[in-house]
């Protein structure tokens, strides 16, 4: 029986390394290539059209979720699987718009990450079960976005920075390290994007980082 051939796309090495060990180890498998970022992978699935993808979502330069559409375009044979860090349903979503097969975290069990593997080739659609049932309920009225680049020229380049790590999920403890600052700092940071953009919570940041291009989905 023939193998399934999977491309791996993500910006870490480690990471591909040990993804490339875990699916070579599999007698069903075949890695046949790797990406480090979106514009990569899509030229590299042009010559290699494998059966799989696995995408991570935010990369430096192109992200994930760009590529997702530009291979659906391309490539439509290929399934893609988003292997992510971000449980965010909004990343769920939009991925999951954008054309991916299914959605699997890094923090899941190696079986659970093989066996979505095999899913997505068969064409199902695996999805851990929190997320399924956020996805499958009604979407929550969204706070509107504020039109127009005026809004984000308004933000200072910290409160870019504070943003885009607040999308990422990183508490304010974790963005004080980061950033080299105190989480009193962070605080008053994220009031004052309150202020400007009108957005309270996480999900909002999320869109809004999306929308705006300050993280590479």
């Amino acid at each position: 029986m023939a193998k399934i051939r999977v491309v791996i796309t993500d910006d870490h090495a480690l990471v591909r390394a040990g993804l490339r060990a875990l699916l070579t180890a599999q007698p069903d498998l075949e890695v046949v290539g790797e990406a480090s970022d979106g514009v990569v992978v899509v030229d590299l699935c042009r010559r290699l059209a494998p059966d799989v993808v696995l995408m991570d979502l935010t990369m430096p330069g192109r992200g994930g979720i760009s590529a997702i559409q530009d291979l659906r375009e391309t490539c439509p044979a290929a399934k893609i699987l988003v292997v992510t860090m971000h449980e965010d349903e909004t990343f769920a979503r939009q991925a999951l718009l954008a054309g991916a097969a299914g959605y699997v975290l890094k923090k899941s069990l190696a079986t659970e990450l093989i066996n979505a593997i095999r899913a997505v080739h068969r064409g199902q659609r695996p999805i851990g079960a929190t997320l399924a049932a956020a996805l499958a309920a009604p979407e929550r009225s969204a706070t509107p976005l504020p039109p127009g680049t005026k809004v984000l020229d308004s933000l200072t380049p910290r409160e870019r920075e504070v943003v885009v790590c607040v999308a990422l999920g990183h508490t304010n403890l974790e963005i004080a390290e980061r950033l080299h600052i105190s989480d009193r700092t962070v605080e008053t940071h994220r009031k004052n994007i309150t202020a400007k953009l009108g957005l309270r919570t996480r999900a909002d940041l999320v869109r809004f980082a999306l929308e705006y291009k300050l993280i590479g989905a």
